[in-house]
């Protein structure tokens, strides 16, 4: 067993993308359900970086923030859920905190790198995705 720590193989890929899939969904639905909730309150606002309106704005990082990431949760569409939450990360990151300390931008990124990394490997065979591939 020691071996194995000290081994590059992975140990058990599927079950670590399912962890970071879960975690990654779980952690940011307290981000998107308060904007779901309460966007009438918010939807005037919203910070508009791309010029479509604060409510538009608003409801694309809803559509992100939540129902993305209950797919991505799933292991449904992966891929295609991931493409809103990479944009929003990065819009997050790069536009809208663009001038702020790192410390303020720091959990956009983190979001934005593990989305990445799910993109290129793929939600894994636990998800619903590696079921239908079956």
């Amino acid at each position: 067993m020691f071996n194995r720590l000290w081994s590059a193989r992975p140990l058990l890929p599927d079950l670590g993308l399912l962890v970071i899939r879960l975690s990654l969904a779980v952690f940011m639905l307290p981000h998107g359900l308060p904007k779901l909730l309460y966007y009438t309150e918010r939807m005037d606002k919203f910070s508009d970086p791309f010029g479509i309106g604060s409510p538009a704005s608003l409801a694309l990082a809803i559509f992100a923030e939540f129902f993305c990431s209950i797919l991505l949760g799933l292991g449904l569409l992966t891929r295609f859920a991931l493409v809103p939450l990479i944009i929003t990360m990065a819009t997050a990151a790069f536009i809208v905190h663009a001038g702020d300390p790192f410390g303020d931008r720091e959990k956009a990124l983190l979001y934005l790198l593990g989305y990445l990394g799910l993109f290129f490997t793929g939600p894994g065979k636990i998800s619903v995705d590696g079921l239908l591939k079956r």
